[in-house]
């Protein structure tokens, strides 16, 4: 019996360094491996923001591991949903690809309490995501 592919998503943002880093380290965590993840950036940054990964720490998810990489056109092709952050036109468009843009505030530059803001942000959004690609799922 085999089962049906794991869904795919591909998190994109400008420099790959914060807020698509803390989406892919929630889907990571919370899906426990049921989703492939992947993230990207248009003008991917030399390193994680360390505010960023700071403030997953305090949740138990650590995005050391992870590094900025440059958005792909096959990251894309290879994706079932694109999630956009604040990175524009650079994404290129595919038919048949769900694709979402997600207004956050960039966390570069910030303090500690502002990246929280935006990481529960991205936390909210990412259990309402798996509930869409796992509709099934038992809780």
């Amino acid at each position: 019996m085999t089962s049906a592919p794991k869904p795919s998503v591909l998190f994109v943002c400008v420099h790959n360094a914060g807020r698509s880093q803390m989406a892919a380290g929630y889907l990571r965590h919370l899906s426990e491996g049921r989703i492939e993840v992947r993230s990207a950036g248009s003008e991917p940054a030399d390193q994680i923001n360390p505010v960023a990964v700071e403030a997953m720490a305090e949740e138990g998810i650590d995005i050391t591991a992870s590094s900025p990489k440059v958005l792909t056109t096959e990251a894309v092709q290879d994706s079932d949903v694109v999630i956009t952050m604040g990175c524009g036109d650079a994404c290129p468009i595919f038919p048949g690809k769900r694709y979402e843009d997600w207004e956050l505030a960039d966390p570069a530059g910030k303090g500690l309490d502002d990246v929280r803001r935006v990481r529960d942000d991205i936390k909210a959004r990412i259990q309402q995501l798996i509930g869409e690609l796992e509709p099934t799922a038992t809780s």
